[in-house]
């Protein structure tokens, strides 16, 4: 993929489920698939199955009535570190802070547009098959992405 390209499409993918950059990062890394930056964090076992626990978490939650916004500050702030480390890590060699930097500026904005299309949805069609809908193209999207800048 063509060099900072992943790093802002994982931050896309920050956008709308935060945790899913990281999950899919850990489930490469177990497939022993190598990312081309350097990968924080998510070689150590804690790291890498928490993400993924949290990855499936964030999944079931967010078809919660009281699932609160994409855009409160905590779920910005999971954006940022989630897409930051993903960005890094698939940035090439030697650009992983552009690639952090990237995919953090891809994601925040994004949030906003990607809750407000969530909300047009969920007015027609209601929370829970939104929410799938949106998952399943969340975590297509940051799967084909994590392969594709990942080398096995």
């Amino acid at each position: 993929m063509p060099s900072l390209l992943s790093s802002a499409l994982i931050g896309a993918v920050a956008s709308a489920r935060s945790m899913t950059p990281m999950a899919t990062i850990a489930a490469a890394r177990l497939a022993k698939r190598e990312t081309p930056g350097e990968l924080f964090l998510l070689d150590r076992p804690l790291f890498k199955y928490g993400a993924l626990a949290m990855g499936v978490g964030e999944l079931a939650g967010d078809k919660m009535k009281t699932a609160p916004d994409r855009t409160v500050f905590l779920g910005l702030l999971a954006r940022v570190m989630s897409a930051g480390i993903a960005g890094a890590a698939l940035a090439p060699q030697g650009q992983e802070k552009t690639g952090a930097a990237l995919a953090v500026a891809t994601a925040v904005p994004l949030a906003y547009l990607t809750l407000a299309k969530r909300k047009e949805a969920m007015a027609r069609i209601g929370q829970t098959k939104s929410g799938l809908i949106e998952d399943a193209l969340v975590v297509a999207a940051g799967a084909a992405v994590v392969a594709l800048a990942t080398r096995g």
